[in-house]
């Protein structure tokens, strides 16, 4: 994945309980560190302390697959694995997939699509989760019925990031992201009980939309990581080549394909943006700060001439502030 990677602090490497604490906060401070607030201090503290517990869950994830665990193993002993495999991300997403089923009530990970019924928390005793951000993610998924695919498809985007390191088209990209990051919005609208249809759709555009601007943010980063998320089709119709994208600055090829993807994910994010104007009172701010994130995060790839290459452009708090403002202006 190409989630920020910013660390805060140091890691424990000893054992004991303390470890998993530890491993679980290391991942929470990053949320200081995205394109826009996670969960903003003006919601209600329910909201915020729920959308903490997805982050939560979705940045671990996101840390396996990209083999950015704090080191010791600590997360791999908290999934009854031996701490050696943590650096095995398809070992370590197996594990963490059954311990989900844990949330939902199904202690031997068998759960699959009809594992739901588990969501509602009926009462009936089963094991707690192991690790602690997923015992963190229980209370939420209980209080909202959240369903288990959305968290599915997160971890299955993972394992894809595993075996798939290149993508032909821009339609095969956006179904990666459908795995990748539209099931973080449709969580946020169960959450906040504001889920429909036409909700949904917009959604997936704005999600689908800050997926491809961090992939732009992050070209130089994820080839490092042997991943390339800029359609093959594309590089080659900007005549675009791997070794292109290693050069310390870009080339006019580069910063033109850059901009061609930038402009999809602006037409992604001008489709989404009605979503803001559908709700009302303190969910409105908190999508206007997605939608003003996505925007703010072009301008800054813009304002550095799409040359991305260096380092990945980041926008100010005040540009940010500012695409809140116009945001909220157009659809309030």
């Amino acid at each position: 994945m190409t989630a920020e990677d910013e660390r805060s602090g140091s890691h424990s490497t000893s054992s004991g309980p303390l470890d998993g604490q530890e491993a679980a906060r290391a991942v929470l401070d990053k949320a200081a560190h995205e394109n826009f607030p996670v969960a903003p201090f003006f919601l209600p503290r329910a909201w915020r302390a729920d959308l903490m517990a997805i982050y939560g869950y979705a940045r671990l994830v996101d840390d396996i697959g990209d083999g950015d665990l704090p080191p010791g193993g600590s997360d791999a002993e908290l999934l009854g694995l031996d701490r050696d495999r943590a650096d095995d991300p398809l070992a370590m997403l197996d594990a963490f997939e059954k311990d989900l089923w844990r949330v939902f009530g199904e202690p031997g990970g068998t759960g699959g699509a009809s594992g739901t019924g588990g969501a509602a928390g009926t009462g009936g005793v089963s094991p707690a989760p192991r690790h602690p951000l997923l015992r963190a993610l229980r209370p939420t998924v209980r209080r909202h019925r959240l369903p288990p695919e959305p968290f599915l498809g997160l971890i299955d985007a993972n394992r894809q990031d595993q075996r798939v390191r290149r993508y032909e088209t821009y339609e095969d990209l956006l179904g990666y992201c459908e795995l990748s990051a539209n099931p973080v919005g449709r969580l946020v609208l169960g959450v906040t009980g504001t889920t429909s249809p036409e909700r949904v759709r917009r959604s997936d555009a704005i999600c689908t939309a800050l997926q491809i601007v961090e992939h732009l943010q992050d070209v130089a980063e994820d080839l490092r990581r042997d991943r390339v998320y800029l359609p093959a089709e594309d590089m080659k119709s900007f005549g675009v080549t791997e070794a292109d994208l290693a050069a310390p600055t870009a080339g006019a090829p580069v910063r033109a394909l850059i901009a061609h993807e930038a402009a999809r994910a602006e037409t992604l994010l001008n489709e989404g943006t009605p979503l803001v104007g559908s709700v009302h009172g303190r969910l409105k701010w908190l999508l206007a700060g997605f939608v003003a994130g996505g925007r703010a995060a072009l301008r800054a790839v813009a304002a550095a001439g799409y040359d991305v290459l260096p380092g990945p452009p980041r926008p100010t708090k005040l540009s940010l502030l500012r695409e809140v403002g116009a945001t909220l202006r157009r659809e309030g």
